[in-house]
């Protein structure tokens, strides 16, 4: 016989869990562990570790001396010259590539011809080949002269005192470089939907406007990246002119080491200028890529600014939610 004590004193019975059950009788995820990630990133944190040990606490690099020589005045020259060149070659560089890649995609078969051939010389040939023939083009030509062709000239001038080291380098590395950049601005415009040039034409433009309006600006999303890079091997490239006596960043370094026969921390001192240099271009080379990246199809991810503020304004959220739960039991226990 059940009594009503039994009755009470008995446990209820748990509802039975249904599918759709909400709340903490849910069972609970746990994220994958990736044990191999961890351990990679511990691994290599390790070996960046032993390296960064390795050139700290070698004294054969001797970072005084690297300190003492970094912002002489005859490395900052040197610096200041490779800079000129860079800018140089790069804007004649492709201002020449630009119209080589026109020729090249020209209806012309002459043009088209002559933009190959200039493209397929200047990439078959080394580059310090291609300064050794500049510096020496006087003993190939001892005078050039303009007039008609197999017939008289009206005005000659000699060469052998013509071309001085840094003019030679610029004529070599513009020549060198604008056979690269008409590649990559030929690639940029035929990446570009035929459709778009159908387009323009069909509102009335030109063949040059829509060129200059409708095509290039859609083709630099994809000319930006590979230019960028061209752009650092390019700053990265102008220490072959050494070999030419031109005072670069390079052969100023080389001067110096000579002279004190210090050749690592000085050799530290032109890697040290190149590496921050390279930074302070890649930095400029995101963010024009994210310039003309706007109106593509994919979102653009965030800058790094943008990340930083995100977080803060994250941890900020945070706080003031912290600060709101610990003041409710005060303002409670007041009343």
């Amino acid at each position: 016989m059940v009594t009503p004590s039994d009755v009470t004193s008995a446990p209820a019975a748990k509802p039975p869990q249904h599918a759709g059950a909400t709340g903490s009788d849910l069972p609970r995820i746990v994220p994958r562990r990736h044990i191999g990630r961890w351990a990679t990133a511990v691994a290599a944190l390790l070996v960046f570790a032993m390296v960064l040990n390795s050139v700290v606490r070698n004294q054969a690099f001797q970072w005084a001396v690297v300190g003492r020589y970094f912002t002489t005045a005859a490395v900052l020259d040197g610096l200041l010259l490779t800079l000129w060149l860079t800018g140089a070659v790069m804007a004649l560089g492709f201002l020449l590539g630009t119209a080589l890649a026109v020729m090249r995609l020209s209806g012309n078969p002459v043009l088209r011809t002559l933009s190959w051939g200039y493209v397929w010389i200047f990439r078959s040939t080394p580059l310090l080949v291609q300064l050794l023939f500049w510096f020496n083009i006087g003993a190939l030509y001892p005078t050039l002269g303009l007039g008609v062709p197999f017939g008289p000239q009206f005005v000659t001038v000699k060469t052998v005192n013509l071309l001085g080291p840094a003019l030679t380098a610029v004529i070599g590395l513009t020549l060198h470089e604008a056979a690269y950049a008409a590649e990559v601005v030929r690639g940029g415009i035929l990446s570009v939907d035929s459709g778009q040039t159908e387009a323009a034409q069909a509102l009335g433009l030109n063949r040059r406007r829509t060129l200059r309006r409708v095509v290039v600006p859609q083709a630099m999303r994809s000319i930006v990246p590979t230019a960028g890079n061209m752009l650092i091997g390019t700053l990265k490239g102008t220490s072959i002119v050494s070999v030419l006596a031109v005072h670069d960043l390079l052969y100023s370094v080389q001067l110096i080491y000579n002279q004190t026969y210090q050749v690592i921390p000085l050799l530290m001192v032109a890697t040290l200028w190149y590496i921050a240099v390279t930074s302070v271009l890649g930095v400029g080379q995101y963010y024009v890529e994210r310039y003309y990246a706007r109106g593509g199809s994919r979102p653009l991810p965030p800058t790094p600014a943008q990340r930083l503020r995100g977080r803060l304004s994250a941890v900020r959220a945070r706080l003031g939610a912290a600060t709101a739960v610990d003041a409710r039991p005060a303002i409670g226990g007041d009343r």
